[in-house]
């Protein structure tokens, strides 16, 4: 949330801490300004000392009309586990269609290459499905890539705008699986609605294991919790074919 000259370097601490054991981590709402990007290199930095060398990528400016929307994404990864092969890139084809179009970026692990698209969606209000519908069109777009489409979608993997990316064979990593964080639990229950997934070719690759990471437990509030970030972090471990 936010994620940018706001963060305190014990917060950058606490999320390197989180993710370290991953071996690549995409980051959403890296704000627009310079101190987003200052705010991936200082966790970066914090990451690097914790026994593993890290690299990273981050976005251009998404090219959304309105200001407040304006992001940016990043890609980190251990460069002892995974290779990124060439540039990463904006999505182009529908940037009029979708106001904070996906960050794409190749990988490859032993050999086997797989693209990475991560998406942050308009709020519900706004409608998201207007632009998750888009996201159909792009294997076709890119034939030659292992596309994994990962992110907020501001909508459940339940909702019927995305059947015609599983009739193509994409399944969803998390299934009824809440993802952002409530103002104040309700007896144990924290978390709100069902947003966040990763959406993976399943004639390509399998998610052998999946889940989220509950870090607001280490918080006495969620109001503390929320300085870190609204949503909790969703993983996978994939097998590509």
């Amino acid at each position: 949330m936010n994620f940018g000259k706001s963060k305190s370097d014990s917060e950058l601490e606490f999320i390197a801490t989180t993710i370290n054991k991953y071996d690549i981590v995409t980051i959403q709402e890296v704000v627009a300004g310079n101190g987003g990007a200052k705010a991936v290199s200082r966790l970066i930095a914090v990451l690097n000392n914790k026994g593993f060398q890290w690299d990273y990528a981050i976005s251009d400016v998404t090219t959304s009309e309105n200001p407040s929307s304006k992001e940016r994404y990043a890609f980190l990864w251990k460069v002892s586990q995974v290779k990124k092969i060439g540039k990463s890139w904006l999505e182009q084809n529908f940037q009029k269609e979708i106001d904070r179009e996906p960050f794409m970026s190749t990988f490859e692990y032993k050999g086997k290459q797989f693209t990475l698209a991560s998406f942050h969606a308009v709020p519900k209000k706004k409608n998201p499905e207007s632009e998750i519908k888009y996201f159909k069109l792009l294997p076709a777009l890119y034939p030659k890539l292992n596309l994994i489409f990962m992110g907020d979608f501001n909508c459940p993997q339940s909702n019927t705008v995305f059947i015609p990316l599983k009739k193509k064979g994409y399944k969803s990593i998390l299934t009824n699986q809440k993802t952002s964080l409530r103002q104040k639990c309700i007896t144990n229950d924290c978390l709100a609605s069902e947003y966040d997934n990763m959406f993976y070719d399943s004639m390509k690759t399998n998610s052998l294991k999946s889940g989220i990471i509950p870090f607001y437990q280490k918080f006495t509030t969620l109001k503390e919790a929320r300085k870190i970030s609204d949503h909790v972090p969703i993983w996978s471990v994939f097998k590509i074919n």
